[in-house]
């Protein structure tokens, strides 16, 4: 890499800090943390999204609790030299401040690192707001050709490349750190951005440089699955490329990484692990109900994708417990795979407008024709809720069209609702249930869909739709979301379950309703057995007329592993749990389909293992569960296997993929350009 091209790099890595300061302070802002500095270091302001503020939120509570550890223990280290925190890019984070007014810098002093211009930008901001310098206390004047930007009794800000280690030693040691003294090193998503090479070789001058450290890094990981190339590809186009991923792709790498480096202990975990782990229940609850929110898929894929370590070596720290172990997350892998369903690409001449969206809802309508409806998506070249109707016809033995067509008339609209279930009635009539608006507005009443075509032709061009309002005028017993309905049969009659799903007073819900098809009226059911716990995103089949239920999130935000049927008896139905072995991963946001007495669970988010959610088999006759991978070889692009649909084609001996994607942390949204199909007949030749 040439010169100027190192310039340019530097320059947009020096970007990412502004954007993360400005994530910082409105993290604060909207009560997250307690930080009345962020916004005193950072000109200007900004709200971001929820989603973000939890991203920014469990990063700063990871590196808090790493940090009072290391000063918890400086209480206790042998001698009389004063502990020290270096902050190695530290851009314009407040931590010294923050621990100053807690008083927990009365053992510690800390000196920060960072590009010269950041540096200079943040000693000159602290010199000109007094409430920063009533913490600092007396300065020393600045010297414009010094690399010490900042000085006063307990902290130094010094301006330098940490490519250049020797300048950064030397420089270091003037500004009066102790390579003797217990010393805490803090690198906040700072190594990736280094070559491979100069991180190597930073991480094994600090093992060389303190004799008694622990060095704690947060940053990311598991670049190669769909979120993990979604994500790199972001920081491509920032000019600010993550680097040596592929060399240390999983908290085992990182942490071999400091090992081999001279480090003596190590210990790592996602952040996923972390928030379970090491924040009281309480303070976790406190966080989920500061703002509405409805993207958990995102969220614990983000928290997947990042990383807190801490290495140390020496005997002063050998004692302080960073992460103490703890049996609140378990690691569920699930079994090695059996087989594999091969992934392809649905695509023709023909195929017409692509079905980018997520959080819709699918039904097969007929042998070859597929609705999809509702979602966020992409329409006339702009991200939001869709209002048009997709329509996919298979013209020819394996090759399907897609269209897009309008609802028709004056009646009732498409109200732009998201995560809504929608059952089939007959060839022409979907039934439209549940979903949302907003994370704080309910859709409230039930859809009748009605196709009918225009003119004679097989065109499904030709096809319209006319929308009514179906069931009580005012009827409010369904104002969920992220809900299931099932097709169940009792005293030879039809209806439609509705179980769980959350709501604007309830995060989620153990409730169920019966809906009469008929008469299109609730009515009661007797239901015996224990009560499952609460759920959304769950799956639901319909199977031996009652309702196989799988998976979804639970309380706390927890990922639910439990199989549960519906089963119809002479009084009404029982609720039954079906006992799996191996007990699947837990698991939600996935679609399932029953084929041959055989559930399967398709894709998903699961946080308790580290692999990808392919298609998990369950024999439901012989209770034992089998894992398929997905292999995507022929799919040219990243396949999330969240917030999708699936159709089942059962002659065909396939599965078809439908949308699918979500808004990916900071890195923009994602939808899969094009729908796929699963080949199946392995599982067919096993019969």
């Amino acid at each position: 890499m040439g010169p100027r091209s190192r310039e340019r790099r530097a320059a947009a890595v020096q970007s990412t800090n502004d954007s993360s300061a400005l994530s910082k302070s409105s993290l604060a802002a909207r009560g997250y943390v307690q930080d009345a500095f962020a916004a005193l270091l950072v000109p200007g302001a900004a709200r971001r999204a929820p989603l973000i503020h939890r991203g920014y939120y469990v990063r700063a509570r990871a590196v808090r609790h790493c940090v009072r550890a290391f000063l918890k223990g400086a209480c206790a280290f042998p001698g009389a030299r004063r502990a020290q925190i270096l902050s190695l890019g530290a851009g314009s984070d407040s931590l010294y401040f923050r621990f100053k007014t807690a008083g927990h810098l009365a053992v510690a002093a800390v000196w920060e690192v960072d590009f010269p211009d950041v540096a200079r930008r943040k000693a000159e901001r602290i010199r000109d707001t007094p409430e920063l310098l009533a913490l600092t206390g007396p300065f020393q004047s600045w010297d414009p050709t010094s690399t010490l930007c900042f000085e006063s009794s307990d902290y130094r800000i010094l301006g330098l490349d940490l490519r250049q280690l020797q300048r950064l030693d030397q420089a270091l040691a003037a500004a009066g750190l102790d390579a003797a003294a217990p010393t805490l090193l803090l690198a906040e998503a700072v190594l990736t951005y280094l070559e491979p090479a100069d991180a190597a070789a930073l991480i094994a001058w600090a093992a060389q440089r303190f004799s008694s450290a622990i060095f704690v890094i947060y940053e990311q990981m598991r670049p190669h699955d769909a979120f993990g190339q979604f994500m790199q590809q972001h920081f491509r186009q920032l000019n600010s490329p993550l680097h040596g991923l592929d060399h240390f792709p999983d908290v085992e790498a990182q942490q071999q990484r400091f090992l081999q480096a001279g480090w003596t202990a190590c210990i790592a975990m996602d952040m996923n692990e972390f928030y379970r782990c090491f924040l009281p229940a309480e303070e976790r609850r406190r966080m989920e109900n500061l703002e509405p929110f409805d993207e958990f898929e995102e969220w614990h894929l983000k928290c997947a994708h990042y990383f807190i370590l801490a290495a140390s070596r020496g005997d002063a720290v050998s004692q302080t417990l960073v992460f103490p172990p703890s049996e609140a997350f378990p690691r569920i892998d699930p079994a090695s795979p059996l087989g594999v369903f091969p992934a392809s690409v649905v695509t023709s001449d023909r195929q017409g407008p692509d079905l980018k969206r997520y959080g819709h809802a699918s039904v097969l309508l007929s042998p070859g024709i597929i609705l999809s409806a509702g979602g966020f998506g992409e329409q006339e070249g702009r991200h939001c809720r869709v209002s048009k109707f997709h329509v996919f016809s298979r013209y020819c033995d394996f090759e399907w069209k897609g269209s897009q067509i309008c609802s028709w008339g004056t009646g009732a609209q498409w109200d732009g609702r998201l995560y809504h279930t929608m059952t089939r009635l007959s060839d022409t009539q979907v039934l439209v249930l549940g979903g949302r608006l907003s994370p704080v507005t309910p859709a409230l009443g039930i859809l009748q869909l009605r196709f009918f075509k225009s003119n004679e032709s097989n065109n499904t061009e030709d096809l319209n739709v006319a929308i009514t309002k179906a069931g009580p005028e005012e009827d409010s017993t369904l104002s969920c979301w992220r809900h299931s309905t099932t097709e169940v049969s009792y005293e030879n009659q039809k209806y439609l379950f509705v179980y769980g799903g959350r709501s604007v007073a309830e995060p989620v819900l153990s409730d169920w309703h019966f809906l009469h098809v008929g008469t299109m009226a609730w009515v009661r059911i007797p239901v015996e057995g224990e009560v499952p716990e609460g759920r959304h995103s769950h799956s639901a089949c319909s199977w031996q007329g009652g309702a196989l239920i799988a998976g979804g999130l639970g309380a706390s935000e927890e990922p639910l592993s439990s199989v549960l049927f519906l089963k119809p008896v002479s009084c009404g139905f029982l609720w039954e749990s079906i006992v799996i072995q191996p007990p699947i991963t837990p698991r939600y946001s996935h679609t399932a389909h029953v084929v041959n007495g055989k559930l399967l669970l398709v894709g998903g988010v699961w946080i308790h293992s580290s692999s990808v959610p392919g298609v998990t088999v369950i024999d439901l006759s012989a209770g034992l569960s089998f894992e398929y991978q997905i292999d995507t070889a022929c799919v040219p692009w990243p396949l999330m296997l969240h917030n999708h649909t699936s159709i089942l084609l059962p002659e065909e001996h396939q599965l078809l993929l439908l949308g699918g994607g979500g808004n990916c942390f900071s890195f923009g949204t994602y939808f899969n350009p094009h729908t796929v199909t699963l080949d199946l007949s392995s599982l067919s030749a096993r019969q």
